[in-house]
């Protein structure tokens, strides 16, 4: 079973049809020992991360989500769920976060008015590491972002893809160990991002 990860935020329903299409068996839970227990956990996101740190904390889900990914479970965050296990936010006057990777997550400063924040749409995502996430899936495809932030791991082997946008080159999908996280949102990717749940909810972990 893949645990969703219920945060009082975030894209649950979404993804779970997307799993639930796929013939992957999911549930949203906010429940600590069914997320300890499952066999892979996704942190979907939609929301601030001051919020979403805030209610994890009230919710008891901290050391459970930090437990899961040092216990071997395979993860997947996907957009603000990519956010929060880097060490920081800039969101909110700045954010301590899970911690899970080394680095930072830095808001768009466009040189131009004329480019919007947040990027809203569809962007191109170039594969800089092979990993299992993208098998049967084409270099530089095109995924659907929505986000005004971005992160910034500090150690460039956990970068996995790239996408530019605002004048950054920025960590679209990075990955260390048993943990992957995509900015972008998997579940509103069309055929592409099903592809990408897919390898996800057959991944055992290693890569």
């Amino acid at each position: 079973m893949i645990a969703i990860v219920d945060y009082r935020a975030g894209n649950l329903t979404s993804v779970r049809l997307a799993l639930e299409h796929l013939g992957a068996p999911a549930k949203i839970t906010r429940e600590p020992s069914e997320i300890a227990s499952a066999e892979r956990v996704i942190f979907p996101g939609v929301g601030a991360a001051g919020s979403a740190m805030q209610n994890l904390a009230e919710l008891g889900l901290l050391d459970t989500l930090r437990e899961v990914v040092a216990g071997g479970t395979p993860f997947l965050g996907i957009c603000l769920g990519m956010q929060v296990i880097f060490e920081h936010s800039e969101e909110d006057g700045g954010v301590d976060c899970l911690g899970l990777v080394p680095g930072k997550v830095h808001k768009f400063t466009p040189d131009s008015p004329l480019c919007k924040i947040p990027q809203m749409g569809w962007n191109t995502v170039e594969i800089v590491r092979e990993h299992p996430l993208f098998d049967s899936i084409e270099n530089e495809s095109e995924f659907y972002f929505v986000h005004s932030y971005y992160p910034v791991p500090t150690v460039p082997e956990y970068v996995l893809a790239e996408t530019e946008y605002a004048g950054s080159r920025f960590a679209s999908v990075a990955g260390k160990a048993n943990l992957v996280a995509t900015q972008f949102h998997p579940e509103r990717s069309g055929r592409i991002g099903l592809q990408l749940l897919d390898n996800f909810s057959r991944w055992d972990g290693t890569c």
